[in-house]
């Protein structure tokens, strides 16, 4: 559980929380359709998956230290 909860930051709590807002918000005012994306939202920082999954946006670094060849452009009429 420590490792679990290790792991978190602040925008992944604050997803949690809002996911449980919509969810409570939903039950209020009998809108199941929120119900659901409230769930959806919830169940996202738990499982700590996005839009791309698990640190799926991340661009990786690159190791080669080459530099760029100069590029030359030349004016097409």
């Amino acid at each position: 559980m420590k490792n679990y909860l290790r792991n978190w930051d602040f925008m992944r709590a604050l997803r949690l929380v809002l996911g449980i807002f919509v969810i409570l918000q939903g039950i209020t005012t009998k809108e199941w359709l929120l119900v659901g994306l409230g769930g959806l939202f919830s169940l996202m920082p738990l499982m700590n998956i996005g839009c791309c999954g698990v640190s799926g946006c991340n661009t990786s670094v690159s190791k080669n230290n080459k530099k760029a060849e100069d590029i030359t452009y030349e004016e097409v009429h």
